[in-house]
C-alpha cells in the first residue's frame, strides 16, 4: 500500500481555489476495493471541492482547435505546467477529460480504453483537473487508485497526489468543516491505497491547534482512534505515538502537563486504544506537573517561614497530599498499561519515569524500588539519582532503604563516596534527625573525608537547639571533640547550668 507522506510539496506546488459554497455529491462510481468498507456502491465524494456544478469557468470545449487553450484557462495550473507540456498535450488526453466529465462510465474502464494514449505527465494533469475546485475530487481518488493497480504510480505522481490531498485537508479544517469530514478524507485516502502518513496527522492537529480549537484536535484524535485509521511514518514504521501521544505532546508544550495526562487516560478508559508510546508520553507530563507542583509547594512553603501568608492547615495539606496521590496513580495506570500492551524494551523507560515521579513527589521508598526495577531490566539509574532518593531516604529516616543505598557507596570512589554520604547528611539535617547527621559527619572524618562547612555548621546548630529541649549534650560534646580533634574548629567553652543548685558548669572542649 502507498504511503502518503510530506507537507512540503503543497506549498511548492501552491495550488490555489476559488471559494466552495455547498457540498454536494455528483458521482455514483465507487472504487472495488471500497464497497466492502462501505457496504453499498452508493455515491462516495471528498467533501470538499465538489461545489457549484453551473460555473463558466470550469466547461471543457466540444472539439476543436481552441480546446486545448479552453483547457487550461479552465484549470489553474500555471505554476504547474511548462510551456513544453501544453505544446505536448495529446487529443487522448482531452478525451479523456471529457468522456470521464460524461460519468456514463466507470473511470477505470474509461482510462483502461485510453491507457496506450496518456502519457504519465497527462495522467498526472488528469489527477490536477479533476482536485480543483468545481470539480469531482472523488473522481481524483478513483484515478489514482487505478494508477496504483496498474503500477504506474512513481515518485513524481506520489508527491503531487499527496500534495493535492493535503491541500484538501487543510481547506477543510481553515474552512470550519466538521471533524468528522476531515476524518472521512483520511478513509478515503486509505481506500484506494493512498495510506496517510503521520506527518498529515500531525499537520492536522497543527493546523487546529495554532487556529485555536484545541476541542477540535481531541475531537479528530477520538474519531481516529474509534475508526481504527491506520498510518505510517516516514519511515514506513508505525509512529510511536500516534496522533494521541504528538497532541500530548502539543499540550506539553504548552504547559497544559495535567490536560496532557487527562487526555491519554481518558482516552483509554473510554474503550478507546490510544498508542502505547501516548502513555509513555502522558507519563513525562505527570513528572513534569509533579514537579513544577513541588516548585510550587515549596514557594509556598517559604512565604508561610517569613511571615507573608498563614502557614499550611490540615486542611490544605490533606489536599495537597491528594493532588499528589490521584497523579501517582494516573501515572502507575499509564506504566501498567505500557508493560501490558508494550514491548519489553519500554520497561526501563516505564521505571525511569516512575522513579521522577516518585522524587518529584519525595516517595522515597516508592523511588528506591524503581532504582532496583531499573537495575532488573538491564536499565542502570545515573549515580546522582541514587544519591537524591538516598537523601529522600534520610529525611523521612527510612533506615531499611538507607542501609540498602549505602551498600552501593562502599564500592566507589572517595569523590563518589564523599559525595554520597553529603547527600545523606543533608537528608538527614531536612529531616531534623541531628544525631544521625552528626553520625554521619564522624563517619565521614573516620573515612578521611571533610564535610562541607555549612553542612558542619547546621549539624551544631540542630544539636544546639535539641539541647534547649531536651538538655542532653552527649552528642553535641562528642561532635565538637571529634571536630577539633580533626582542626575543623577552634577550641569551645561549653557552659552547662544545673537549676536544682543553682550552678553553672564550664567546660572547655
Amino acid at each position: 500500500m502507498a504511503s502518503a507522506q510530506g507537507f512540503a510539496s503543497l506549498t511548492e506546488l501552491s495550488f490555489s481555489y476559488s471559494s466552495c459554497n455547498s457540498l454536494l455529491s455528483c458521482r455514483v462510481f465507487v472504487p472495488e476495493t471500497c464497497k466492502n468498507l462501505w457496504g453499498r456502491t452508493g455515491a462516495r465524494v471528498c467533501p470538499i471541492i465538489c461545489c457549484k456544478q453551473e460555473n463558466p469557468n470550469f466547461v471543457v470545449a466540444k472539439s476543436s482547435k481552441f480546446r486545448e487553450f479552453r483547457l487550461f484557462a479552465s484549470v489553474q495550473l500555471d505554476q504547474f505546467l511548462t510551456s513544453d507540456d501544453k505544446d505536448e498535450m495529446s487529443e487522448g488526453f482531452f478525451e479523456a477529460i471529457e468522456e470521464l466529465e460524461r460519468m456514463a462510465r466507470e473511470p477505470s474502464d474509461v482510462l483502461e480504453e485510453m491507457n496506450d494514449r496518456l502519457s504519465a505527465r497527462e495522467l498526472q494533469l488528469v489527477l490536477v483537473y479533476f482536485s480543483q475546485e468545481g470539480r469531482d475530487s472523488w473522481c481524483a481518488l478513483e484515478v489514482f487508485e487505478w494508477l496504483r493497480k496498474e503500477n504506474r504510480v512513481d515518485k513524481e505522481t506520489m508527491e503531487l497526489m499527496v500534495s493535492l490531498m493535503c491541500s484538501w485537508v487543510k481547506k477543510l479544517i481553515e474552512g470550519e468543516h466538521d471533524v468528522a469530514d476531515v476524518v472521512d478524507l483520511l478513509v478515503d485516502m486509505d481506500c484506494v491505497g493512498l495510506k496517510p502518513s503521520f506527518s498529515m496527522m500531525e499537520k492536522v492537529i497543527s493546523l487546529y491547534w495554532e487556529m485555536g480549537e484545541k476541542a477540535r484536535a481531541v475531537m479528530f484524535v477520538k474519531d481516529v482512534l474509534r475508526r481504527g485509521i491506520a498510518y505510517l511514518d516516514d519511515d514506513g514504521d508505525v509512529h510511536k505515538g500516534g496522533p494521541t501521544g504528538y497532541l500530548a505532546w502539543k499540550m506539553m508544550i504548552d504547559g497544559n502537563y495535567m490536560g496532557a495526562v487527562k487526555l491519554v487516560v481518558d482516552l483509554r478508559e473510554s474503550g478507546l486504544k490510544p498508542e502505547v508510546y501516548s502513555y509513555v508520553i502522558a507519563m513525562t507530563a505527570a513528572v513534569k506537573e509533579l514537579n513544577e507542583f513541588a516548585k510550587a509547594l515549596r514557594k509556598l512553603k517559604g512565604f508561610g517561614r517569613a511571615g507573608m501568608i498563614a502557614e499550611l492547615d490540615i486542611k490544605n495539606i490533606q489536599l495537597i497530599e491528594k493532588y499528589q496521590s490521584d497523579l501517582l496513580a494516573d501515572g502507575i495506570r499509564l506504566s501498567n498499561w505500557v508493560i501490558q500492551e508494550g514491548s519489553s524494551s519500554l520497561h526501563g523507560v516505564v521505571h525511569e519515569r516512575l522513579l521522577a515521579m516518585y522524587i518529584c513527589a519525595g516517595r522515597g521508598p516508592e523511588a528506591e524500588r524503581q532504582l532496583w526495577e531499573m537495575k532488573l531490566v538491564g536499565k542502570e539509574a545515573d549515580g546522582d539519582l541514587y544519591d537524591i532518593v538516598l537523601a529522600i531516604c534520610a529525611s523521612q529516616k527510612e533506615d531499611s532503604a538507607i542501609s540498602r543505598l549505602l551498600t552501593r557507596v562502599e564500592v566507589t570512589s572517595s569523590l563518589r563516596k564523599r559525595k554520597s554520604l553529603s547527600w545523606l547528611l543533608r537528608g538527614y539535617i531536612k529531616g531534623g534527625h541531628f544525631d544521625n547527621a552528626a553520625e554521619t559527619v564522624v563517619k565521614m572524618l573516620d573515612l578521611g573525608l571533610s564535610p562541607d562547612y555549612l553542612d558542619r555548621a547546621a549539624v551544631l546548630q540542630g544539636l544546639r537547639k535539641k539541647i534547649q529541649r531536651t538538655g542532653s549534650v552527649e552528642t553535641y560534646f562528642k561532635l565538637c571533640k571529634r571536630l577539633s580533634d580533626c582542626n575543623l574548629i577552634g577550641p569551645c567553652l561549653v557552659y552547662l547550668y544545673i537549676k536544682k543548685y543553682k550552678l553553672w558548669i564550664v567546660k572547655m572542649i
